[in-house]
């Protein structure tokens, strides 16, 4: 099904304290912490990169979904939120998905893993993903839920970020010049080992 995604990403500091947090406002925890990876496809001459565009498989703990996301409907990296048209769907056989994209000429072009847990409201979904990286929250809902509930959380607009984990994953390579090529976690600890 087709939708508008909107999201924002902010730093976490105490997941503990945040997780708490959450549960005095009333998010109720929806998927509990679990692993999940992430596979983006694209094509050898990064067609789909180049236009802004992201196909991906994504095993999270026992359940496979492929999606693909449109161009972000702004381009302006101090636009508040990040608005872009996604599709998912559900598929019974990670493997076999793997073999159709490759059939069709896309190969895997970035691997990212993290441990993700789940939280939502009536109007919103919260996520805490513990990256390699760092830990991050994310805000997913309509851009009003999104500001009210960073404000309820504490976060200013100021600590709002908008760039994909791939994105973030490269401005840490550029920053700490690690040779690690994905945002795994056996490849960044061996990268710094």
């Amino acid at each position: 099904m087709e939708q508008l995604e909107v999201e924002i990403k902010f730093r976490v500091k105490d997941p503990a304290a945040f997780e708490t947090q959450l549960a005095d406002h009333g998010l109720v925890k929806k998927t509990p912490r679990t692993f999940e990876r992430n596979t983006l496809y694209d094509t050898l001459g990064r067609d789909l990169l180049n236009s802004g565009r992201l196909l991906r498989l994504r095993q999270y703990g026992e359940r496979w979904l492929l999606t693909f996301k449109a161009k972000p409907e702004s381009d302006d990296p101090s636009a508040p939120h990040k608005s872009r048209i996604e599709i998912e769907t559900g598929v019974e056989d990670g493997a076999a998905t793997a073999l159709i994209l490759e059939r069709l000429g896309y190969s895997p072009a970035f691997v990212y893993e993290k441990w993700r847990t789940e939280w939502d409201d009536a109007a919103g979904h919260v996520t805490l993903d513990e990256t390699a990286i760092g830990i991050y929250a994310e805000l997913e809902g309509k851009p009003d839920w999104i500001d009210r509930t960073a404000v309820m959380l504490g976060v200013a607009k100021s600590d709002y970020v908008t760039l994909s984990y791939g994105r973030l994953f490269e401005k840490w390579r550029k920053e700490t010049k690690s040779p690690a090529r994905n945002l795994t976690f056996e490849e960044v600890l061996t990268a710094h080992t």
